[in-house]
């Protein structure tokens, strides 16, 4: 098996896409392997790839603010692996962001994740990332985000939490009230684990 750490310096020097990047390649992810919380996300958005740090940006605010943690614990690789499907910033379509590109999965994700033996709780981030961790859970992202309970407490689904998805918020007042307190709980409890 390969190194994590090789498989990190080749991810971050790969340009498997780099013909589909409007802003060329530039992975962005995090990892390490005594990381007990993954982030299962979806691509870097603009301003992530502007700072090279991944969920710089509002949509990192309203995940830390769900969570209930700082950005110093969110930062800190050794409890928090953030994994999105594609590494780099997709470019940008008629309604936001364009998908992961594919290939980025297909080429990096299994051998990433099979470091991760101390993962006590993945968090999948929109449609992408959990048609691949949660692929027979629901027919919709509302659908999946709902049944919620069917992998407590270990794998949870979550709507992206980009500002664009103010109006999902809003039209699912369940999801704040009854999934973000329990999963501040869930959290908590993950990262006071000590082995």
């Amino acid at each position: 098996m390969t190194s994590l750490t090789s498989l990190i310096n080749e991810a971050h020097a790969c340009t498997l896409c780099a013909e589909h990047l409007p802003l060329g390649p530039r992975p962005i992810f995090q990892i390490h392997e005594s990381a007990r919380i993954l982030m299962a996300s979806q691509a870097p958005g603009r301003r992530v790839y502007e700072t090279g740090i991944p969920f710089n940006d509002p949509s990192g605010d309203r995940l830390r603010a769900w969570l209930g943690i700082s950005r110093e614990i969110f930062y800190d690789a050794k409890q928090v692996a953030i994994l999105p499907m594609g590494f780099c910033f997709p470019g940008t379509g008629k309604s936001g962001d364009l998908p992961p590109r594919p290939e980025c999965a297909l080429k990096w994700r299994a051998a990433l994740l099979s470091h991760l033996k101390n993962l006590k709780l993945t968090l999948v981030l929109g449609q992408y990332a959990q048609a691949y961790h949660l692929p027979h859970t629901g027919t919709s992202l509302t659908e999946t985000v709902r049944a919620w309970r069917k992998n407590w407490p270990y794998i949870v689904p979550l709507p992206h939490p980009s500002p664009r998805n103010n109006l999902w918020l809003k039209r699912n007042p369940w999801f704040e009230q009854e999934l973000i307190p329990v999963l501040q709980v869930r959290v908590a409890e993950v990262l006071k684990h000590d082995g």
